[in-house]
């Protein structure tokens, strides 16, 4: 390896550094981006959905910030790691409104891709949200978005 390599290279196991509201917000930004695509449109909505929370009250004027720092971590570290970090950080009491949240956010926009559909499967499993709960948060939200 090159001197130059050592001193430029980033650490890949870096783990990215997330609060509640960040770990929260973390969430929300896959769910959009789940599709392959995160449109300003798909973010204003997030920031719309999240403003309405206790836990972003606080932070909602730093929103942009922590957008950009998560927009950051999603380029750098990929879906799979950032949603790994904001498990860690997430209060195990939130995991269930994180989860609600994401699905309302992927079938926002009408249509649901196969991509969308396998996020909210493994986000299920790496939240540990019960099946029968998952099962149920999907069906409001379906009947929520339709039309």
């Amino acid at each position: 390896m090159s001197i130059f390599n050592k001193v430029f290279r980033k650490d890949v196991n870096e783990k990215i550094a997330l609060n509640s509201a960040e770990a929260f917000a973390a969430i929300a930004l896959v769910a959009i981006a789940s599709d392959g695509y995160l449109s300003e449109a798909e973010e204003a909505e997030m920031k719309m959905r999240l403003g309405r929370m206790q836990l972003f009250k606080s932070s909602m004027d730093s929103f942009e910030r922590m957008n950009n720092y998560l927009v950051a971590a999603l380029k750098k570290h990929g879906p799979n790691e950032l949603i790994q970090c904001a498990k860690a950080s997430l209060p195990p009491t939130l995991a269930p409104t994180a989860f609600t949240i994401a699905v309302d956010l992927v079938f926002s926009d009408g249509t649901v891709s196969s991509e969308e559909q396998s996020f909210i499967d493994d986000l299920r499993r790496i939240l540990a949200i019960p099946d029968e709960m998952a099962l149920k948060i999907v069906e409001v939200m379906t009947i929520k978005n339709q039309g």
